[in-house]
Parts: C-alpha cells; sequence; structure tokens
C-alpha cells in the first residue's frame, strides 16, 4: 500500500476477503497485483475492511472501489457492480460488519462509491480457476480505467 501525501487520489480501492476462503481470496488476490501499480491506492483489507476507514477519509478518493466476492446468483466468476439499492439484500462474503454499514459510513466522506462483486464458486479451500481468472480480467479492467465497461447488477423487481 502506498499512500499518498497531500495529493487527493483518484482512485482508491479497497480489497476485501479471506486468503483462506476459496474465492473469497479474490479481493487479496487483487490487491497484491493493483498494488504493483502507482495510478492507484489499494488497500487489502481482508475480512475487516472496516478497520480501514481512517485511511479512506484521510486519502479523501475521488472514487472509492470496493471489490469482494459477492453472492449474486450468477454464474462463478461474474462480475457486476452492485447497485447501492441491492447491497443491503445481498449475501457479502465473511467480515465482521455488513458492507451496506460500512458504504453508509463512508459515503459521509467519499462522494462517488461503487462494489464490484465477483460470483464465488466455492467459499472454501483454494481459489477456483474461474474466478481467479475473472479477477486478472477486472485488474486489466481497472488499470485501464474502463469501469463504465462493467455490466451493473440488475435490480430485481
Amino acid at each position: 500500500m502506498t499512500l499518498q501525501k497531500n495529493k487527493r487520489v483518484d482512485y482508491l480501492i479497497m480489497c476485501i476477503g479471506n486468503v483462506d476462503g476459496g474465492d473469497d481470496a479474490i479481493g487479496p488476490y487483487i490487491a497484491e497485483i493493483l498494488s504493483q501499480e502507482k495510478d492507484f491506492v489499494v488497500l487489502d483489507c481482508g475480512t475487516v475492511p472496516e478497520n480501514y476507514t481512517s485511511v479512506v477519509k484521510k486519502q479523501n478518493p475521488k472514487n472509492l472501489i470496493l471489490i469482494d466476492a459477492v453472492e449474486m446468483g450468477l454464474s462463478p466468476g461474474e462480475i457486476r457492480i452492485v447497485p447501492k439499492e441491492r447491497i443491503g439484500v445481498m449475501h457479502i462474503s465473511t467480515h465482521g460488519i455488513p458492507l451496506s454499514v460500512l458504504i453508509r459510513y463512508l459515503e459521509q466522506y467519499i462522494d462517488h462509491i461503487i462494489l464490484i462483486g465477483i460470483q464465488p464458486q466455492t467459499m472454501s479451500g483454494k481459489m477456483s480457476d474461474k474466478v481467479k481468472s475473472s479477477g486478472e480480467r477486472l485488474i486489466n479492467t481497472i488499470k485501464n480505467k474502463n469501469l463504465d465497461k462493467i455490466k451493473k447488477l440488475e435490480i430485481q423487481k
């Protein structure tokens, strides 16, 4: 993690997940690779993203991106931007507090927050090849700043 001093960053990425939790390890996997990029501040939050709120507030990014394994009822490896309206009803990962609570708190400080979910195949053992491959696609999408190319999760009526 390379923190910026006295300069508002464009992108801060919070990667969330459990390295020992199968596809839940996708967040830390992405953090490890993206942290080598100088255009982004990347946090490997593990299973406790709430412990990083002071860092996020201090960095005051223009865009906050949260990446996590999210059960969305899709095929394994599918990537979606999860709309705010769906976050409270989704079963998301294995961390302490719901992401809906974390996001509501951070919205007081950050204007643009995006949750990117990757549909897991397994939440135990090692990460599946399908999800790892999707993580690599997402890394390239983020590096190229093509977030608008990511599909949004449909809101069910």
